[in-house]
C-alpha cells in the first residue's frame, strides 16, 4: 500500500469530495446537520479547522446566515469549491497548516472540525487542542465530528500500520501523508481534558462517525 501527501490526496479528489462524503461515508450526511444543531445559538465568530469544501458550513449557514467564519485548510482546491458555494457570506479562508497557524487568543465563540483529526498523533492533537482552547472565548465550545473507534486494539492497529507504511516509504516524521488513524472515543475525551477543556462528552454517533463536544 502506498500513501499520498495530504494536500495531494485531497487536491486529486476535490471534484468528487462532496458526493463521496454525503453518500459514501456512513453518518456524515446526518453529522453535518447534527453539528449545526449543536452549535450554540449565540455564536457570532466561528473557527472551522480543515473546512475543506464547507459541507458543515452549508448546514450552519442555513440557520446562521450572517455568522463570521474563519476557515483553515491545507488544500487550495477544496477552498476554491467552498468559495464558489459561499462567495457572498462572511467567510475568511486561509490556505495553511492549522498546526502552525496562529489562531489568536479569546477570538472565537466556537470552533469546529469535521472528519479531519483522524490523521494525527495524540501528541500533535493535544498541542492543537490547547491552541483551540486558548482561541476560544469564555465558555466557548469546540465541536469535533470525526472517525472514531470503540476499542484500543483497533486504534493500535491503525497507528501501527501507519508507522509501518511510513517506514517502508521512507517518509520523514512531521510530513503530512494521508492515512486514517482513528482514536478511541475515550482517548479523544482524555486528550481534550489534557488540553484544558472543563467538560467533554460524546454527543452523537452513527457507525464510526462520532461527535464530541468540549467546553472551555
Amino acid at each position: 500500500m502506498s500513501i499520498e501527501r495530504m494536500s495531494d490526496f485531497f487536491t486529486f479528489r476535490a471534484d468528487g469530495y462532496d458526493n463521496h462524503m454525503l453518500n459514501d461515508v456512513e453518518g456524515c450526511k446526518d453529522g453535518y446537520v447534527k453539528m449545526a444543531e449543536l452549535l450554540p445559538q449565540g455564536v457570532v465568530d466561528l473557527l472551522d479547522l480543515g473546512c475543506g469544501t464547507g459541507l458543515e458550513l452549508d448546514e450552519i449557514i442555513k440557520s446562521k446566515p450572517s455568522i463570521n467564519v474563519t476557515g483553515i485548510d491545507l488544500t487550495e482546491a477544496m477552498l476554491d469549491k467552498l468559495k464558489q458555494k459561499h462567495y457572498d457570506k462572511n467567510i475568511s479562508l486561509i490556505n495553511a497548516n492549522y498546526f502552525d497557524y496562529d489562531f489568536g487568543i479569546c477570538k472565537y465563540d466556537a470552533a469546529i472540525s469535521f472528519q479531519t483529526m483522524h490523521h494525527f498523533s495524540h501528541e500533535d492533537k493535544i498541542k492543537l487542542y490547547s491552541k483551540i482552547f486558548s482561541a476560544l472565548r469564555v465558555a466557548g465550545d469546540y465541536i469535533e465530528c470525526d472517525y472514531m473507534v470503540m476499542n484500543q486494539k483497533d486504534e493500535d492497529f491503525y497507528y501501527n500500520e501507519n508507522k509501518r507504511i511510513r517506514k517502508e516509504q521512507c517518509i520523514p516524521d512531521g510530513e503530512f501523508y494521508h492515512y486514517d488513524t482513528p482514536c478511541t472515543i475515550d482517548n479523544q475525551i482524555r486528550m481534550l481534558h489534557k488540553a484544558g477543556f472543563k467538560t467533554v462528552h460524546m454527543s452523537w454517533r452513527i457507525e464510526h462517525t462520532t461527535i464530541i463536544v468540549a467546553q472551555k
